[in-house]
């Protein structure tokens, strides 16, 4: 009995201490927020810091970063009212360079914020909340549309410039036998290839290196009233802000000492090319790094874990450093864009392309030898060894002399070979025959599609752009009619072969609102064909 009576007294302090918080909230206006739509902005930062301890008492509490730090330059204070300096660098972190304990970080939070709030009302002057449910709401009045950032091409060739390329100034290696940091010319990567999402060992998560680094640097730079890199959330994170930022009229290649053509090796050692000339497996790839590079903003497009030779990774057996994916599926994954048929089916789906490659009819290649030999180039000469073994020099010579015999688009369509039109009238029935501008809507492909190198190369076979609209029919010079597949009804024991007149609406129409052209209109039957008078 004399244990049941305390506890029961504290039940009731909490239970009052809780009303008069619900009071408190609602007297602030907090429980009857209006359920109006969330504003949007860049600076949204969610302080959950005490997650990592646990499951969360009350709700994190969303910080609008802009505004406290407009709210201090009104009063000619710093960033570092906020954020203390380590080794002459600002810390991302609140009033600290570490975490403590739980209860420490919390404290850290409670008293600095609120001691702040409540100097600044004292003042007269607006203030932040001093109510537990005004900080920590169940609901946040603002979302976060942050954007992340990136130095692209554009961006990083801008920071070579400014910084005159000391390069040692941002990009480092660590050296774990004498525990520093040092610079390793010609081996510069992507931060992000360290640096990741979460805390790994010593290493710090991408969000605070790049804050650490790239603020640290704008901010010293503006301190030298010289131009500088944004301080500010929005001034990196919000997307009218990046794509109003100068980009160069022309940005010239990295300096990394890349190679400018590679000869991807696909044979296994020991299985190269035999006395007697036999092919084991597929032939090298030749592929035009430097080209690459133009078509891309950034390398992290195909080299996604370091800026090493796929192969290093992805090896012929596959490998632990390659999750034991083996080079050939790396390179041949539909569901990647670091893969080279990923990357290229992604390209398919743009505006020009989409007509012909996207469903229906989908464009595929079958996997014959014909397909493969669009990269796998046969040479001219039989190589005599192993491509892995090859020098260096010699790899090169034969990636040129590879890629100097493709065939280009432009040299194997002849547009005076095709028929200028052809007259549809296997559904004359309700409406004349249609007439259809075949070397005109040939032309119009050719034409949207003439600058890229891409479709270039892989259209260099005629019948395999004719395939856009004749997807399942053999190369000839007059390819079978539409009827020959396609019955007039619809067939229901091929019930993936659509009937004549959806064939043709399907493909004709289809790719018209695929590639976005305006006529003829999808309701409009007689831009097509004019109706017969009855």
């Amino acid at each position: 009995m004399g244990k049941s009576a305390p506890v029961r007294l504290g039940v009731g302090i909490f239970l009052a201490a809780a009303v008069l918080s619900v009071l408190a909230i609602k007297a602030q206006g907090v429980a009857d927020r209006p359920a109006s739509p969330n504003v949007t902005r860049p600076d949204v930062i969610t302080l959950d810091v005490l997650k990592k301890y646990g499951a969360l008492e009350l709700p994190a509490v969303t910080f609008l970063h802009d505004t406290h730090t407009d709210a201090l330059e009104k009063k000619n204070k710093s960033c570092q009212a906020c954020h203390p300096s380590e080794k002459d660098n600002q810390v991302p972190k609140f009033k600290r360079v570490k975490d403590g304990s739980r209860q420490q970080l919390m404290d850290l939070y409670h008293e600095n914020c609120l001691a702040c709030h409540k100097e600044t009302a004292a003042a007269g002057e607006k203030a932040g909340p001093v109510v537990c449910r005004e900080c920590h709401a169940p609901r946040s009045a603002a979302v976060s549309s942050r954007r992340p950032v990136g130095l692209d091409k554009s961006l990083h060739y801008r920071h070579t410039q400014a910084l005159q390329d000391k390069c040692e100034l941002c990009h480092h290696e660590y050296d774990a036998r004498n525990k520093k940091l040092y610079y390793a010319k010609e081996k510069e990567g992507t931060c992000r290839y360290c640096h990741l999402g979460t805390q790994i060992e010593n290493r710090m998560p991408m969000n605070e290196a790049s804050h650490r680094q790239c603020l640290n640097c704008h901010q010293k730079i503006s301190a030298q009233k010289k131009k500088a890199g944004p301080v500010k959330c929005a001034g990196c994170h919000d997307l009218a802000r990046q794509q109003a930022w100068e980009k160069p009229a022309a940005v010239p290649r990295m300096k990394r000492n890349q190679p400018n053509l590679v000869l991807i090796n696909t044979y296994k050692p020991g299985q190269g090319p035999s006395s007697s000339g036999q092919v084991l497996k597929m032939e090298p790839v030749a592929f035009d790094h430097q080209a690459h590079e133009g078509y891309n903003n950034t390398c992290r497009v195909c080299h996604h874990a370091a800026l090493d030779s796929c192969a290093a990774c992805h090896t012929l057996a596959g490998s632990k450093d390659g999750r034991y994916l083996q080079l050939e599926r790396a390179m041949h994954r539909l569901d990647s864009r670091q893969s080279c048929q990923g990357c290229h089916l992604a390209n398919q789906a743009s505006r020009n392309c989409a007509g012909c490659h996207a469903a229906p009819p989908v464009v595929r290649s079958n996997g014959s030898e014909a397909g493969c030999r669009k990269c796998h180039l046969k040479p001219g000469r039989p190589l005599a060894q192993d491509p892995g073994s090859l020098p260096p020099e010699e790899k090169t010579a034969r990636a040129a002399e590879l890629l100097a015999g493709r065939q280009m688009m432009d040299q194997a369509i002849n547009l005076e070979d095709l028929p200028e039109k052809v007259i549809i009238k296997e559904l004359e029935d309700q409406y004349k025959p249609a007439e259809f501008p075949h070397r005109k809507v040939v032309q119009t492909l050719l034409n949207k599609v003439k600058d890229n190198k891409l479709a270039g190369f892989f259209h260099g076979d005629p019948a395999t752009f004719c395939q856009g609209c004749h997807h399942n029919s053999p190369a000839a010079a007059k390819p079978p009619r539409c009827s020959n597949c396609h019955g007039r009804p619809f067939d229901e024991r091929e019930v993936l072969r659509p009937g004549m007149k959806a064939a043709y609406h399907l493909q004709c129409l289809g790719c018209h609102q695929r590639m976005g052209l305006a006529k003829p209109a999808a309701t409009a039957c007689g831009s097509c064909h004019e109706e017969k008078k009855r």
